[in-house]
């Protein structure tokens, strides 16, 4: 079992995580309070993730401005159910990126095979829990050297350079996350 606490930056937020292994299986669970403006906000999320560092399920559970939302998701074989309803769209989709948290770079970070300098495309379910969206995005991992990791949303042209642990967690996210406790 691993334990992280990560600060945000840009939205004043504080994420408790915890990962463990069991059953064969990597169980992922995690609570955000934080606050963005106006918005103040609770996040818990639990994930199935398997051996390969591909989702399998998360759930997520939001408090925003005191208004509660939940989102579900389920792979089925390569198909996905999103609050019980299949989204094809999202198909052959192996990764999801949750807004608040640095933890969901870890998943392409741990499973593909890098070469140095050489960029890797993905797709990417993206959860925007500020906003309410989830849609597929282009997303884009270069390796750098051992502990650092070019990230571009290929969507938006965001780009940041992060750093990670030798497990593949994020270090630093310049001016969104930053690691300040582990267990």
């Amino acid at each position: 079992m691993k334990i992280i606490l990560w600060k945000g930056l840009a939205n004043q937020s504080l994420e408790y995580f915890k990962i463990e292994k069991k059953e064969g299986s990597l169980k992922v669970n995690s609570k955000i309070i934080g606050i963005q403006e106006d918005t103040v906000f609770a996040v818990t999320y639990h994930l199935l993730i398997d051996d390969n560092w591909f989702i399998n399920e998360f759930t997520i559970v939001t408090e925003i401005n005191s208004i509660t939302t939940s989102y579900t998701g389920k792979k089925r074989d390569c198909a996905w159910e999103i609050n019980n309803i299949p989204e094809p769209e999202l198909a052959n989709i192996h990764y999801i990126d949750i807004s608040l948290s640095p933890f969901t770079n870890s998943l392409p970070i741990n499973n593909l095979v890098f070469k140095e300098k050489v960029p890797q495309d993905i797709d990417v379910i993206y959860i925007d829990i500020l906003q309410g969206h989830i849609k597929p995005v282009k997303q884009r991992y270069t390796k750098l050297d051992t502990l650092s990791f070019s990230y571009e949303n290929i969507d938006s042209d965001f780009k940041a350079i992060l750093t990670v642990d030798h497990n593949g967690f994020v270090e630093k996210y310049p001016e969104l996350f930053e690691k300040i406790g582990q267990v």
